[in-house]
């Protein structure tokens, strides 16, 4: 292999210093903004969520990197990363408080079937975009969601009624079915013990 080639591989283009605090100060930003935007974001209801998730990594890359491109840089850059979350993710374990502090709390959108238009309006999230959400996990409607709870990590978790709307109109239609059968029934069997009436009579 060219001498050249390999040294622009492992020399590094920045000091050490500068590689390791680079991604502690894009991962504080991207916390601190990531909690600021909402779990929206990263619940990526629409096409625009996801724009922003996908351009964002793209957006802080040279921050991160600096004016370095070798494979060194780059392995101290993620060992960085991954460090410094395994370290956060630890204390936060230990400080249930200040995890909840930071990464917020679970917000219920729909209790008891009843839609929380304030809990929607706060995290800015529309009745259609809830709505889509309940398809993509089997609902067919949100008449179906007893609760539906939008998680920390952007997930939005549905539970739903019991029986849901389609059971319940299913089995009032059964009933119904089941009445009229019974009345068809009952007037079979009238009709069957009535007597016959006698011609005779009627040409008397």
């Amino acid at each position: 292999m060219d001498a050249t080639l390999w040294s622009d591989m492992v020399t590094l283009g920045v000091p050490v210093i500068e590689k390791i605090l680079r991604p502690i100060l894009v991962y504080a930003f991207l916390i601190v903004g990531l909690r600021l935007a909402g779990k929206r974001e990263l619940a990526q209801l629409n096409a625009f969520d996801l724009v922003v998730l996908l351009t964002l990594s793209n957006t802080v890359q040279n921050a991160i990197i600096g004016n370095d491109n070798s494979v060194t840089g780059g392995v101290i850059g993620a060992t960085t990363l991954l460090m410094v979350n395994y370290a956060v993710v630890r204390f936060l374990y230990r400080h249930e408080q200040l995890d909840q502090l930071v990464e917020g709390a679970a917000s219920a959108l729909i209790d008891h079937g009843e839609i929380q238009r304030d809990r929607l309006e706060q995290e800015l999230i529309t009745t259609a975009e809830l709505e889509s959400a309940a398809h993509k996990q089997g609902l067919a409607s949100l008449d179906d969601v007893d609760r539906a709870v939008l998680e920390v990590g952007g997930t939005i978790s549905f539970t739903a009624k019991k029986p849901t709307m389609e059971v319940t109109r299913h089995e009032a239609v059964l009933a119904r079915l089941d009445a009229m059968t019974e009345q068809l029934n009952a007037l079979s069997r009238a009709l069957a013990t009535r007597p016959a009436e006698n011609p005779a009579e009627n040409h008397g």
